[in-house]
């Protein structure tokens, strides 16, 4: 079944608990530079366009600002590099992007040790596990688009909005290693020293989901993630484990020959290395959506909701999707006829019951690798 459609389906049947939403800020009578709108609403406050009059007044008050803070947001991950240049032209708005190889935790952290600096950042792009964890420090926003993104993809305040997924896979350098078959390959010899998962599964959506990926074909679940932590622990007693934080430069200098992590950004690997395949295992179609927020002490809070409404539209989703990543809005912008058809159609197939954890499943699952992954893996 093709990507579009498994991670629709299954998310219909995952229910997305309704979370508490946090008080916005009190409103702020100034209507200057903070994109007030003429009903004294501050930028800080707004939860939509209209809060500020619409979108040119948005667009205004995010010029104003003129700054917009990003964090963890690497080029070539579903095409963030294309994303942030086209904002940057088509509003005039320089985006600062740190830590660009930051994993999720690492942007609470830096949002909390940063609070109040006018360095701190705007806006998340977390995984499941850590987006859920920290939702007293977002904004609630709802995009224009809103109505377009499904129920079970978002809080219903607009705390958070889920942007993008994929399925979890296995890159590999065909050149240098067997074809891979089943998760059981990489614990053989011809694997020794090669194999990298992308982050700590602790810190980063990604390894979270590699993990969950190893449980599901070792007999776990999304109920249990111990037999994925387990299988862990057995690539690294055989010396096939290795503790690097894959990246583009470690995959094209052969550092990193196999690879956990997400199919698009495997999949953009493969159009820079013709040796480089990309295995999604049939008995463990791990699938998942990132979470995107507003930091409710942004220092740009114009500039931060109008990257989301940027984010949401149309053209915004579409250059996910030229990443090789599965926009929320995908389904009803190919009714609506306003998707790239070519790339839409050009998402890979991939077999079996796709699984995507609920925010519970998601919680224990932390909290069980919060405990034990350091344990098995050292």
């Amino acid at each position: 079944m093709k990507v579009r459609s498994a991670l629709r389906s299954v998310a219909v049947l995952a229910t997305v608990a309704a979370l508490a939403a946090c008080a916005p800020p009190e409103d702020d009578d100034d209507n200057g530079a903070d994109g007030g709108s003429g009903e004294g609403t501050s930028a800080a406050s707004a939860t939509s366009a209209e809060d500020f009059g619409g979108m040119d007044a948005l667009v205004e008050a995010a010029q104003e600002e003129g700054e917009l803070n990003v964090i963890a947001l690497p080029p070539d991950w579903a095409n963030y590099g294309e994303i942030i240049s086209t904002f940057e032209e088509k509003y005039d708005i320089e985006v600062n992007s740190a830590q660009p190889d930051a994993a999720s935790q690492d942007e609470i952290n830096a949002a909390e040790q940063l609070a109040g600096t006018g360095r701190q950042p705007d806006v998340f792009d977390l995984g499941q596990s850590v987006a859920l964890a920290n939702t007293d420090m977002y904004a609630p926003y709802q995009v224009e688009t809103w109505d377009d993104i499904p129920a079970e993809f978002k809080d219903p305040d607009g705390l958070w909005v889920n942007d993008y997924g994929g399925f979890m896979s296995v890159g590999y350098d065909s050149s240098k290693v067997p074809d891979v078959t089943s998760l059981d390959d990489l614990l053989g010899p011809d694997f020794k020293g090669k194999v990298a998962l992308n982050g700590d599964p602790t810190q980063a959506g990604a390894a979270f989901s590699g993990v969950v990926m190893a449980s599901v074909a070792n007999g776990g679940s999304a109920d249990d993630i111990a037999p994925g932590v387990e299988y862990f622990a057995e690539l690294e007693d055989a010396g096939n484990f290795i503790p690097v934080d894959p990246t583009p430069a470690t995959i094209e200098s052969g550092q990193t020959p196999v690879v956990i992590d997400w199919d698009y950004l495997n999949a953009a690997e493969s159009a820079k290395l013709d040796s480089w395949k990309v295995f999604v295992p049939e008995e463990a179609p791990i699938a998942g959506y990132y979470f995107q927020a507003i930091n409710a002490d942004a220092a740009n809070p114009a500039a931060a909701r109008l990257w989301q409404e940027f984010l949401y539209s149309d053209e915004g989703q579409n250059l996910w999707l030229a990443g090789g990543a599965r926009p929320v809005r995908a389904e009803a912008m190919a009714e609506a006829g306003t998707i790239d058809a070519e790339l839409y159609d050009a998402l890979p197939e991939v077999s079996g019951e796709p699984v995507i954890p609920t925010n519970e499943q998601t919680e224990q699952m932390a909290a069980y690798l919060s405990e034990n992954w350091a344990k098995a893996i050292g």
